[in-house]
């Protein structure tokens, strides 16, 4: 560590090497945080979450029971053993709670003010959380609730319970679009500064496009034969979308061209034209989900072919990196998502009950997060604390943490040997004169 001190401080070395290289070491030693519960809410499955930008403390949750759920996750009370609670939910006596199962969730890319959800029940709708500060009024008289249900002194109120009735009416609906097939997945660019679109895909072949602005669909994008089961905007061009579809291809296309996609990806990289392009696949099954790397440059998908591949995103080449054999067996779209500020980045994806954690570029696959002890729907990273949250079908979200410390066995050798230690710790913290 001293090694990489002096080289920033001399201007040998990046000044951003060692937070990347300590941001690769969290990763490595991820594992399943046992001081640290998520308030338990969701009478169902499990399907979406999002964490805000902005600071990266809230945390929105989606269920197949249509309830959605705003999580605080920082450690208010300071204690070791926590529990992070629900700020809100809507639930099902709320008058605006979606009907059947929430698909996904997404902050607005530049404050907390507004999030999005979107649900079987054909709607998207827009949440305004600015009300929420109305919340600091009713703190005494929510924390006096709890306190008495802790001490049985009121039976009646049942302190949590209570303090969610509170909170069901502050969150309301800003806006709310129709569609006339079941959405199965909507993005937000978190970088466009000139337009503010909602991508859409539904159960029909067209990718349809909302207006934030002006509260209506703007435009539709063709060219899928079926249902969009993924859609993401990259986070390098604001106006450069991805689509996934259950006809077997992904595409990507650029807004502003009326004409249609720009590139339809080509598992096999052959040669691309207008006559054999319409042939293009990138999966031999569904695709059902993709993500782009934090840099934009690439763009993973996943589909039911058990197979996950990386596209170069600027022209539409299968790098043909090999994951090995990646489980899939959801019947819809598959939240999966990467690690940001790594020297070797990385990619996490529900596999059954587990989380598969592998290197994007080199394909390695480098752990198995387990803890659900039913199929995993969605994860999310939080890449200022280098932390993984995941959601699955029993009902259950996960919090996975960096370890200090790889387990050692006790034994009577003190020496350490280098097999016992975590891969993360044999290189990174050298204080040589070479490293510096």
């Amino acid at each position: 560590m001293l090694g990489f001190l002096s080289a920033r401080q001399t201007g040998l070395d990046d000044p951003l090497r060692l937070q990347r290289v300590e941001s690769t070491r969290r990763v490595w030693g991820l594992e399943l945080n046992k001081d640290r519960d998520v308030e338990r809410i969701h009478g169902s499955g499990v399907n979406t979450l999002d964490i805000e930008p902005i600071e990266g403390r809230y945390m929105l949750s989606g269920g197949s029971d249509g309830v959605i759920v705003l999580y605080d996750l920082e450690n208010s009370s300071r204690q070791p053993y926590y529990t992070c609670k629900a700020v809100c939910s809507i639930g099902r006596n709320h008058p605006d709670v979606h009907k059947y199962s929430v698909e996904t969730v997404q902050w607005y890319p530049h404050d907390t003010g507004m999030f999005t959800s979107s649900s079987f029940d054909k709607t998207l709708k827009v949440w305004d959380t600015n009300t929420l500060q109305e919340l600091k009024i009713l703190a005494i008289e929510v924390l006096d609730l709890e306190i008495q249900a802790e001490e049985g002194k009121d039976e009646k109120t049942g302190g949590t319970d209570k303090s969610s009735r509170l909170y069901l009416g502050i969150l309301e609906t800003a806006d709310v679009f129709n569609f006339e097939e079941t959405v199965y997945s909507h993005h937000m660019s978190p970088v466009a500064t000139k337009h503010c679109l909602v991508a859409v895909g539904t159960r029909g072949p067209k990718v349809q496009l909302c207006d934030l602005k002006s509260g209506s669909c703007s435009h539709i994008l063709q060219g899928h034969r079926q249902e969009i089961l993924a859609v993401s905007w990259s986070p390098r061009y604001e106006y450069i979308l991805a689509t996934a579809s259950a006809d077997s291809r992904a595409k990507l296309w650029d807004v502003r061209r009326a004409s249609g996609c720009l590139i339809t990806l080509d598992q096999h990289n052959g040669k691309r034209s207008q006559a054999v392009e319409s042939a293009n696949t990138a999966h031999n099954g569904k695709v059902n989900g993709l993500c782009f790397t934090s840099d934009g440059l690439h763009l993973l998908t996943v589909g039911t072919d058990n197979r996950m591949r990386l596209w170069n995103s600027s022209n539409g080449e299968n790098t043909l990196v090999n994951y090995g054999k990646v489980y899939n067996d959801s019947r819809k779209g598959l939240k999966f998502t990467v690690s940001c500020g790594c020297s070797s980045e990385f990619v996490f994806v529900p596999y059954g009950s587990t989380i598969a954690v592998y290197t994007v570029y080199s394909g390695e696959q480098i752990t198995m997060l387990k803890g659900h002890y039913k199929s995993v729907d969605c994860c999310v990273f939080q890449s200022n604390f280098q932390e993984l949250y995941s959601g699955g079908r029993d009902c259950n979200i996960l919090a996975w943490v960096p370890s200090l410390y790889e387990p050692v066995p006790d034994n009577d050798d003190e020496t350490t040997t280098k097999s016992q230690l975590n891969p993360a710790f044999e290189d990174a913290w050298s204080s040589s004169d070479e490293e510096g």
